[in-house]
Order: C-alpha cells, then structure tokens, then sequence
C-alpha cells in the first residue's frame, strides 16, 4: 500500500541528544557529564513518596491536572488559566508550533536546543537563523532580523552556552516583536538553575499578549524520567493549545512528583548553592588545561572549547566511564565544542582529574 503525507514528514530526522542512552554501551557509564539534570538529583521528599505510592501507577490520572496547576498559580503568582502543564516541555514545543506557526517565518538564536529547528521544520515554517555564542551581546542586531507577524525563539539561558539575556534586554525584544505582530517564545527550562539574579520573564506574560513562557520539572527538579513541563502565556494562547493536547497527557506519578517538588522550598536553594561553588571549580580547573577553554556560564552546565576533535574527546572520554555532550550537532557550532553538566563536586573532581590525565 502506497502511503501519502507532506514533505516535512518525508524529510524529518530526528536529533540526537545527548544522554547514556545515545550509547549501546551505556551500561558501562558511570558518569554522566551530557545531560544537564539537577545535580542532586530529586528531593529526598519525593523519594519517600514513590516507594509509598507505586499502586497509583493504575489509576488514570486527572486530565485536567488540578492540584498542580493551583500549586503552580501559588508559587507563580500568576493565574491557573494563563498555565498549561504538559508532558514534558517538548510536547508544548511541538503543540506551539503545529498550532501557529504553519508557513510562517521564524527566527531562531543559534547555537540552541535543536528541537525548535524540528518542530518549526514539521510545521513547514520559513527558518531563519541568528548565529551568536551570547545573544546579550549581540541583541540589537537580533531586533533587526524579527520578522513581521511570525515568531522568535530564545532559550534563556540558553543551552548549549550557558549564557543569559537580561530581563531588560528581553523586554526590549518582546516590545519589538509585538510591534511587528510576532509571537515569542522563551524557554526557561534552566532559569530556576541559575544561581545568581532573578532574569525572568514570566510574570511579563500578563502585560504581553504574544510571549510564552516554557518551564520544565526535567531539569530543575530531576524528573527527566517522567516528563512533566508547563507553558504560561496568554489565556487566548493556552486556550488553544488545550484544544490539541491529547487526553491523559501527563501521567498521574509525573502530577505527584511536581507537586510535591514544588512543595520542598529548600531543594532549590541547596541545589544552586551547589551549582554556584562547582562552577567556580570547573571553569577555574579547566581552564588551567591547555587544550580546553570554557564559555562563561550563568547556569548549571558549560560549553567548553576544545582543541581536541570533539567525538575523540568523548570517546577517550568514554574509556574512562564519563560522557559528556560532543557538541557538534549543534547548528552554529562543529567539532571544537562539548559541554558538561554541573554535578556534585566528587564527580567534578574526577571529571577534571580524567581530563589532566588523558593521554
């Protein structure tokens, strides 16, 4: 049988990321350095509560989602209406954009997370790329490419760099968008890994109409594994994105764990404390090497330049049962980049240790 579908499909390939799983060998890692997860892990609290509450597993979960989205209106201080929960950040990618940006023109700061490239391409949406290694640098000249009743993405702070748009600076942007009838879309799936400041913009999104704001439990909270992501935008957008999201999206274990992760006020604070002395450890160790340079950093991962070939860097790497990110699959970078996760300061030192020994 001769099946049809539209180009976009046809030509999709999907992008590799990084994690132990990208490896057939991934049994034999003992540290993963490639993803950029909460590096304590999750809250003890949230360990007691699975081994209590594993039979849940068969109960369907609420489709609405109802104790965390008035968990989230508490802690946002921002209305339940204005909030989509989803499974995962990704699913809200790929929704937004499905939803709205069909043949539409879209800009995107490049290097960044690949997956807005993809959804944008399924979308069949006209792309047009910024390439800068820090956007707050170089802003003023991003406000000049923003097209016409089409959409940004900013990733803030942005993976792979590290780097952060000030608030300031975003305000500017999102002004300027709205002026030309675009939409924006900020990630800050790593704002709440950022030890120093407050640079968000989501209490913005009552005063902008065309801004949507992505958080994820994935990385502040440890919960990669179960998939559980908010969107706060404007009502007319979450109304509409609530009309495509499938029933049952967020399972009834991933409603919990947010939840109750988002209970423990002191699991934040203790994991930044953390991120903030290890950054000072890992930038001022690798820097001393004389193969290895780092970006500076805002949050709890670094970019690291290198005058070894990224893939035989990670393969060395590898020997030693550490991965990291080779950070070549990156548009707007090649094969002189990894990045690295921030993680507990054992692992760090032997991370900087395998590195000044490699041969």
């Amino acid at each position: 049988m001769k099946l049809s579908t539209k180009n976009s499909i046809k030509n999709h390939i999907p992008i590799e990321h990084g994690g132990k799983f990208s490896f057939s060998s991934s049994n034999s890692i003992l540290i993963d350095f490639s993803t950029n997860v909460n590096p304590l892990g999750i809250s003890p609290k949230l360990s007691k509560f699975f081994k209590r509450n594993l039979d849940k597993i068969s109960d369907y979960p609420d489709v609405n989602s109802t104790k965390l989205l008035e968990e989230l209106q508490n802690h946002l201080k921002i209305p339940k209406k204005n909030i989509l929960i989803g499974n995962g950040a990704i699913e809200i990618i790929y929704n937004f954009c499905s939803t709205f940006l069909s043949k539409k023109k879209v800009l995107i700061s490049i290097p960044t997370f690949g997956e807005y490239e993809i959804a944008t391409n399924l979308s069949e949406s006209k792309q047009e790329f910024f390439e800068t290694l820090d956007l707050s640098k170089d802003y003023k000249n991003f406000l000049k490419k923003i097209p016409s009743n089409g959409c940004i993405f900013i990733c803030n702070p942005n993976n792979p760099t590290g780097t952060i748009v000030p608030k300031k600076q975003m305000l500017e942007i999102i002004k300027y968008a709205k002026n030309k009838s675009s939409l924006v879309f900020v990630d800050e799936c790593f704002i709440e890994l950022v030890p120093n400041g407050d640079e968000s913009i989501i209490k913005y999104t009552k005063k902008f109409d065309n801004l949507l704001v992505l958080r994820s439990f994935t990385k502040s909270f440890g919960l990669a594994g179960i998939r559980v992501g908010y969107a706060v935008s404007s009502k007319q957008i979450i109304d509409i994105l609530k009309k495509l999201q499938i029933p049952w999206s967020v399972n009834a274990i991933a409603q919990d764990a947010a939840l109750i992760s988002l209970k423990d006020k002191t699991f934040l604070k203790k994991t930044n404390s953390l991120i903030k002395n290890e950054i000072k450890f890992l930038e001022k160790s690798i820097n001393k090497l004389p193969y290895l340079s780092c970006q500076k950093t805002s949050t709890n991962f670094i970019l690291i330049k290198t005058n070894i070939n990224s893939t035989l860097l990670q393969k060395k790497l590898l020997e030693k049962k550490i991965l990291v990110r080779d950070c070549k699959n990156f548009r707007g970078l090649d094969n002189r980049f990894i990045r690295i996760a921030v993680k507990t300061h054992k692992e760090n030192v032997k991370l900087i240790s395998t590195l000044e020994n490699l041969r």
